[in-house]
Parts: structure tokens; C-alpha cells; sequence
């Protein structure tokens, strides 16, 4: 039986938050809306045409973006316009960069088994 490696509440907290900031790009719908964000400014009817997806969809995923702070709203008229907040994108970039780093290092270290 091997042993087990030190799992702590801190560790679990961080593969968490980890989790919920790679499962805002996991959806396709949502991945190609933050695309199309990182490009410029639009409008719900812009995303809708671009997509090809519902309103009722589109307007669902942009509230999982917005509740997560991944994009901002500004209205415009009668219109809404949505707006990617890139320190999102740059704290799932590092989060990668971080898990990437630690690969390099682990290089071919291993946990003792226990007999």
C-alpha cells in the first residue's frame, strides 16, 4: 500500500478554485464567447449571430461569466455590452504556467511506497 501524500485543506481549496476557473472555459458555447470577447466589445446580438446559439443560451452562459467576473457589462442605449476581463484569463494562465513549472520539476520524483 503506498502512502499517502500530505493533502491538506489549503491544497483542496486550491484545486477548487483551480477547478471553477478552467470549468468557465470548459463549456464550447462559453469558450467561443470569451473568444469573441477577447476581440472586442459586443453586444448580446452580436454573440447570438456569431454563435448561431439562442438567446436564452447565450444570455445563460454570460451570467456564469459575469457572476465569475470573467466579463463586465455596460449598457448602451437599450443595448448591453459585455467586455472580457483579461485578469481572469491572466490568473488561468498562471495557474497553468504554475502547473507546468511544477511537471518540469518533478522530473522523474516519487513518493516512497510503504512495504
Amino acid at each position: 500500500m503506498c502512502s499517502n501524500s500530505a493533502v491538506t485543506t489549503a491544497t483542496v481549496n486550491i484545486s477548487g478554485e483551480r477547478a471553477a476557473l478552467f470549468g468557465l472555459l470548459a463549456d464550447p458555447l462559453r469558450l467561443r464567447i470569451v473568444e469573441l470577447l477577447a476581440a472586442e466589445e459586443m453586444c448580446t446580438c452580436h454573440l447570438i449571430y456569431e454563435t448561431g446559439a439562442k438567446q436564452t443560451t447565450v444570455s445563460h452562459h454570460l451570467r456564469i461569466l459575469r457572476e465569475a467576473g470573467a466579463v463586465t457589462t455596460a449598457e448602451v442605449g437599450k443595448f448591453t455590452w459585455y467586455r472580457l476581463t483579461p485578469h481572469v484569463l491572466d490568473t488561468l494562465a498562471a495557474s497553468l504556467a504554475e502547473l507546468a513549472d511544477g511537471a518540469e520539476r518533478a522530473g522523474r520524483h516519487r513518493l516512497p511506497c510503504a512495504p
